[in-house]
Formats: structure tokens, sequence, C-alpha cells
């Protein structure tokens, strides 16, 4: 039986592609990373649409899907459109010098790519072509209009503008992390029209800048951060590198200040231990000698031996050791499962953080931060939250999940844009938390409903690993911190855990009252509470 089921598997192509990829010598770009990956499977089950295209192919990953084709047409008409742009040059010598770079282009990749060498470089142009006019839309926008476009192509830009569904349909579709082409595709086909590489590169990032301002939920400030863009692999890429905040390298201990501080926490924490295993010892050698260990036992057996010969209370007796020896159990389970969970990893689904009601209840204020993600911070004097504004409208969840995909695939290090998600799941369950905020103007909601963004963050929980990031897990640990150390929420949390979540107090209670009762009957049954009541109810009469 042959290893590979696939009917369309072909054994020919497959040891030429190997081949030649064991041939190729990449030189300078050996090193290259790939950049464009496929979604991770445990983000993609979630919601395949937010990864899937829904209107055209960009890239080799789903080029081929029949449902896309209808688009192909106005690729065509735009790589005809580029192709009188060229003027002295056709269109078939920049695919001839996409040709060239065809190793280059495959390295970008994650997936090995089933194309012919001319196949990719026309599929390569032709995609170019196309996301370069869309693009130009947003250099309009910004008022720097740096490439002749003909008035025909004017009225094709207005018919993708007009149509806004289809619009937005398309920009789902480009910022989705598996229809990516490598940005120096788009800095090749500028040079061919511009004079030079640096004129190429203003207009591109004249294009990706407005495209980023319409497309980025967060408010963007004036002075954007400076990004080169033959430094980015991608559209993805650059708006990744737009949005998320790059983190100052933390500081790190020389290995001999480290080792002086463990060794020191180390013998704090066993002088700490010893000290209080030697009282711990010492009391409970008081406790179980000679007149003490009589009298402790005299304090808690008495009580017990003299009720225990009432009527009924055998019954309660069992009540009450049946009662104290589940919550033994129960405290005994929870010490271990707590124990357990202090050597396991926390959960990455959600973190740990009240909701935005509760926080509300607790005194806690809102406010917006000036910036991105970065200015995220709490303010403990005031009991301020300050978070920056998002806006969410039709195209925000697939942009968000596209980033966090991204991130996930191609950082090595702390994932701060899915923190980002993670915290705002955290402190969203609800439209009520929602409405909070949009009140607070922290959330623009341009969607349907509270409702309907409250379900956009809580999709979000998914995280392909633990990460830490150290400004935002500070945020956290200090509203955590002075959320548990509010009086309101102490008292709360007490009648929650002790009264309303405990059957045991509530068994207790009842057998207490129960216990109550049938001591007053006794009582009243020796000494005549019945005539003691009729003779003062028999006086009052005669006095009235």
């Amino acid at each position: 039986m042959p290893l590979n089921c696939d009917p369309n598997f072909d054994e020919h192509r497959w040891i030429i592609n190997i081949r030649r990829t064991l041939g190729e010598e990449l030189e300078e770009d050996a090193d290259l990373p790939v950049c464009i990956f496929n979604v991770p499977k445990a983000l993609m089950s979630i919601d395949p649409d937010s990864y899937t295209p829904q209107q055209i192919a960009i890239g080799p990953y789903h080029h081929w899907r029949p449902e896309l084709q209808e688009m192909e047409r106005y690729k065509l008409a735009a790589a005809k459109r580029t192709q009188r742009q060229l003027q002295r040059i056709k269109f078939q010598n920049f695919v001839e010098h996409l040709m060239k770079l065809e190793p280059r282009i495959r390295v970008c990749y994650h997936k090995i790519l089933d194309f012919g060498d001319e196949t990719l470089a026309w599929m390569m142009a032709i995609d170019a072509a196309f996301l370069l006019e869309f693009l130009h839309i947003y250099a309009i926008k910004e008022g720097q209009a740096l490439t002749r476009v003909s008035s025909r192509s004017m009225s094709h830009l207005a018919d993708y503008a007009g149509r806004n569904s289809g619009h937005n349909a398309i920009l789902r579709d480009i910022v989705m992390l598996e229809n990516q082409i490598p940005l120096f595709i788009l800095r090749k086909m500028l040079e061919f029209q511009s004079p030079s590489m640096e004129l190429a590169d203003d207009i591109l990032l004249s294009k990706l800048i407005g495209l980023c301002k319409d497309l980025s939920p967060f408010k963007m400030i004036e002075n954007l951060p400076h990004i080169e863009v033959s430094e980015c692999a991608h559209l993805l890429d650059f708006l990744y590198n737009v949005i998320v905040p790059k983190l100052e390298e933390p500081i790190e201990m020389t290995e001999d200040e480290d080792r002086d501080h463990n060794d020191e926490e180390a013998q704090g924490r066993k002088r700490l231990f010893a000290d209080s295993n030697h009282v711990k010892k010492l009391l409970s050698k008081i406790c179980n000698k000679g007149p003490l260990r009589f009298m402790k036992k005299m304090l808690l057996n008495l009580p017990c031996m003299i009720l225990s010969n009432l009527p009924g209370f055998a019954i309660l007796k069992q009540l009450l050791q049946h009662s104290c020896l589940s919550q033994d159990q129960e405290e005994t389970t929870q010490e271990q499962e707590s124990s357990n969970k202090t050597n396991k990893p926390p959960l990455v689904e959600e973190i740990t953080i009240p909701s935005v009601t509760e926080l509300s209840k607790a005194g806690f204020c809102f406010s917006t931060a000036n910036g991105s993600i970065s200015a995220i911070d709490f303010d403990v004097k005031t009991a301020t939250f300050y978070l920056p504004t998002v806006s969410l409208d039709v195209n925000t969840e697939v942009l968000l999940r596209n980033l966090v995909a991204y991130e996930a695939s191609n950082a090595s290090g702390p994932l701060v844009f899915t923190r980002y998600t993670e915290l705002m799941n955290g402190i969203i369950d609800t439209e009520d938390d929602v409405k909070l905020l949009r009140e607070k103007g922290v959330i623009l909601n341009r969607l349907k409903s509270d409702e309907q963004a409250a379900n956009l963050w809580n999709g979000m929980s998914k995280s392909i690993r633990l990460t830490k990031v150290p400004f935002l897990d500070k945020v956290i640990e200090d509203i955590n911190n002075y959320y548990d150390s509010r009086w309101c929420v102490k008292v709360g949390k007490f009648m929650k855990h002790y009264v309303f979540d405990s059957w045991q107090f509530l068994t207790l209670l009842a057998t207490v009252l129960l216990l109550f009762l049938m001591t007053l009957q006794a009582f009243c049954a020796i000494y005549g509470c019945h005539r003691s009541f009729h003779h003062v109810k028999n006086t009052t009469e005669r006095l009235s």
C-alpha cells in the first residue's frame, strides 16, 4: 500500500521539487525566515471563516479554490492597467525578473509550493498588480496620489470603494495570514514604475499608512513609529509592527547576582520554616502534657457527654459528625488541588481578573489612555484603569484574529497582542461590560449591538502557548490586589463562600436551630411552661 493515499499526489513533480530545493543556493537570502504561515489548527478550528478568504485569493495558498475564481478577471484587468503604466517595459519582463527571485519567494512560505517557477512568477505579478491598485485607494484618501493613474483606473478604484460590502470583504481577505505575498514583490513592481527605489518605498509606505489608519482598531497617534518598508515581510507584518508596541529588553541579572539572590531567599525561607515548626512543636508539647491535656479533653468532650443524654441528640450528633467530616474531606481535597495547581502552569484560556461590572461595583474607574497597547495602566491612588480606545466594526474581528495567529506563528518572544486580547476577554463577559466601557469612551462600537461586541472579545480566548508580558502582567496583578483588598469584596466573598455556597454551614445552622427547639421543648416539659403561660395570661386579664 503506498504511503501517500492522495489521488492528486504527483511523484514526479515531488521529486523535481526536492531536487530543486536541495540544489538551490540562496546566497545572501539563505537566512531569510519563513514569514507566511499556515494558521495554527487550534485557532483555525474555532472560526475558520476569519482565516479563510471568502472573496479573493492573494498568493498561492488559496489560488486554485473554485469559489474564488470569479475575482481572477478583476486581477487580470488590474494587470493590464499596470502593463500600460509600465510603458517601455513589458509586463513579461517583470515576470521574468520574478522568476530569478523564485527561490527567495518560495522560502517566505511555510508550506512547500507545488507550482512551477513560471506559474509562481505570473501568480505573484498579477496579485501584486491588483494589490497595489487596491491599496491606492488609501493613498488617494491621504491626499498622496504619488503614482499616475488613468481615468479608467480611477473609475475602477471608485468602484472598489463604492461597493461597501464588497470592499470590506476584499479588505478582510487581504489581511489574512494565509493570503499574503512578500512585500518585496510590491516594492519591485513599484521600482519598475518609479525612477528610484527610494521613491518606490515612499509610494508604498503612503499606501500602507493610509490602509493602517483606516483599518487599525486603535486610535492612531499622530507620530507613527518609524517603520522601514524594506524591513517588513508582508502587509500583515506591517500592520502588526504599527499596532503592537516594541517591548524594551528586560533587565537580566548576572549569574552571580541571581545565585546570591536565590541563596538569600532560600536561607530566609528555611529560617522562617524552622522557626514556625519550633513554635508549633513547643505549643503541641505544652498542650499535650499534664493538666492542660486533661482540661482540653474535658472542654471538648464534656458538653457532648451531657447533651448526648438528651432525647433526639443522637441523630443531631450523627448529622454534626457527618457535616464536619464532609467539610474536612472537602478542605483536604481543596488543599490537594491547590498544591497540584501550584505545580502546573496557569490556564491560558482566560486571564483571572474581575469583569468590568464587578470592578465598577468595587469602586474602580475607567478612562481612555493616549496611545496603543503600551499605554495600558492602573493608578492605585485613584483606582483608575486606563485602556486604549478600540474601535469595533465589521473588519475588526478578522484583523484581530489574524494578528494573533501571525504573532503566535512568528514571534519567539512574549505574545504582546495575544495578552491584550486575553485581558479584554477577561474583563468583558456580558453586554453590560461593553456598555460601561462604551460610555467611558474605551470602546467605540460600530457593530449592531453591545452583545455582538461582547461575543467578539469572548471568542478571542484561545491562545497557542502560555506567555508573560511584564507591563500587562503588572497591571493585572495590581488590579487583582486592589480589588481583593476592598471591604465590600471581602464581605461578598465571605458570604458567598461560607453562606450561599456552603451547604455544610446551612446544615449546621439547621441543626443548631433544631437543637434549640428540642431543648426548649424538654425544658417546658419539665418545668410546665404551658401552665406558667396560662397563669401569666390569666393574671394579665384580671389586671386589665
